[in-house]
């Protein structure tokens, strides 16, 4: 159980984070209106892309270390508690529609695991040895990038999986909104996103959450597109599994190829769906098969494979 002198040390541990800061101006918003009160928070927020942007060298370097071991088969992990957590969860789960990435690829880990994205689970915030055994769950290699994320760069959950990762090997990165941070320093790459105190004192799920959001976006989506699950800006991995996206999915096709609604079905139909696929018989003037293995050959980059059918031709 925790003593009165550790919650005392935790205590002012906090007070020294800026996440954690008081700001006596606004100590009467509850007496504000409402719009006033919308108006201060948007303001807060339209602070957020700044702070972002003064860390992109370093979100730069950690995408292109993930991209590298993703393109030798590792894993893209993220490990956070609370709210980064949550944040880390969504991020892997948009990841399957989005790049017809498999579950496997991209994943989060919550302190307290699933329970934990909708009820506080005691006490698993608190633990690095958690975040180890979770890791050594999924059999970490080398190859693989674990990303720690905390609001506050002091969870022991994250730092416990960054510090873990690092020693088997994985590039790691310590995503935090303070600086400064053992998280940061804990991790090959440190991102410090500092964000300055919160509208409600501590309430770490607005700007730092909105932080953390920001750059986890960067790096799944620009690790993908490393790894040429885009075309352009166009999603040509994107898997079709509702109406809305098989909609999208031709879309896809008629934008990167300017072909007919006629020739897009027989190409979606001789490619099995598969949009990237549809696209390469298309402007490479290729049969399904042959699209299927340029497409391997070019370890799934389209521009690649384009090139290679025209040399074919």
């Amino acid at each position: 159980m925790t003593s009165t002198a550790d919650h005392a040390a935790l205590r002012a541990q906090l007070e020294t984070l800026t996440t954690e800061a008081f700001r006596p101006e606004l100590a009467e918003i509850d007496q504000l209106s409402t719009l006033e009160i919308a108006r201060t928070m948007n303001g807060e927020d339209a602070t957020v892309p700044a702070a972002v942007a003064e860390q992109l060298p370093r979100i730069a370097a950690a995408i292109d270390g993930a991209a590298a071991r993703m393109a030798r088969g590792g894993r893209l992990i993220y490990a956070g508690a609370g709210t980064a957590g949550r944040l880390g969860i969504l991020d892997a789960s948009e990841c399957p529609p989005t790049f017809n990435t498999t579950p496997e690829e991209v994943i989060g880990l919550i302190a307290g695991g699933p329970p934990a994205m909708v009820t506080a689970v005691e006490g698993a915030e608190d633990s690095k040895d958690l975040a180890a055994a979770e890791l050594d769950a999924l059999g970490l290699t080398a190859d693989d990038t674990v990303v720690g994320i905390s609001a506050s760069g002091r969870t022991p959950y994250a730092i416990g999986a960054v510090e873990h990762a690092r020693a088997q090997g994985a590039l790691t990165v310590g995503l935090s909104c303070n600086a400064g941070s053992a998280l940061a320093a804990a991790a090959d790459h440190g991102i410090e996103v500092v964000v300055g105190p919160e509208l409600l004192t501590g309430s770490t799920r607005l700007k730092a959450g909105t932080a953390q959001k920001l750059v986890l976006n960067m790096l799944s989506t620009i690790t993908m597109i490393r790894l040429g699950k885009t075309y352009g800006n166009l999603m040509v991995d994107v898997r079709a599994s509702n109406d809305k996206l098989r909609a999208r999915s031709r879309r896809i096709v008629a934008l990167a190829t300017g072909a007919s609604d006629a020739e897009i079905e027989d190409a979606l139909a001789a490619t099995d769906g598969e949009v990237k696929n549809a696209i390469l018989t298309i402007l490479g003037s290729v049969d399904g098969p042959t699209a299927a293995r340029l497409l391997a050959d070019s370890r799934g980059h389209l521009r690649a494979a384009l090139r290679a059918a025209a040399q074919e031709g």
